[in-house]
């Protein structure tokens, strides 16, 4: 079981680039809900704002948990598929949250919210990674290799 869930094309470069970019896309926003970083409130206050829109705290923790480290993950895809799986499942989240906004970002202030373009990007990215694996130059390859001698 987990040798198809790490299974990967080592050549494929177009895994690879959905891949990179997604962690890189997505790290950062999970840097500013779990340290603070980059303009973020850091863990604790994320998880309350999480609670005072009606997220469950231990949903809060994993959208956390899945932003920060299962974007690290897939920059060094390591459990690529599992990684991209959460993520398309927060950016489900974030759609069915965002989607009152409508469908464009909100670049010049006018909205009350930010709609839901960015999170269907993302989504895309997640589901290619979903499919295909980490690709070229992922860590799966290799512990994949070492599940499929024992």
């Amino acid at each position: 079981m987990i040798e198809k869930i790490l299974k990967t094309d080592n050549f494929d470069w177009g895994a690879l680039i959905a891949r990179v970019f997604l962690g890189v896309a997505i790290l950062p926003h999970g840097l500013q809900k779990l340290l603070g970083m980059f303009g973020g409130y850091g863990f604790s206050a994320t998880v309350e704002y999480f609670a005072s829109i009606g997220i469950p705290s231990w949903i809060g923790v994993l959208i956390i948990l899945g932003e920060s480290f299962g974007a690290l993950f897939l920059i060094l895809g390591l459990i690529s598929r599992i990684s991209a799986a959460g993520i398309a499942l927060i950016m489900l989240g974030a759609i069915m949250v965002h989607a009152q906004y409508g469908f464009f970002m909100n670049w010049f202030g006018a909205l009350a919210g930010e709609g839901v373009e960015y999170h269907l990007l993302v989504l895309g990215l997640s589901l290619i990674v979903l499919v295909k694996g980490g690709g070229k130059w992922a860590l799966d390859g290799e512990v994949s290799k070492m599940f499929s001698k024992s």
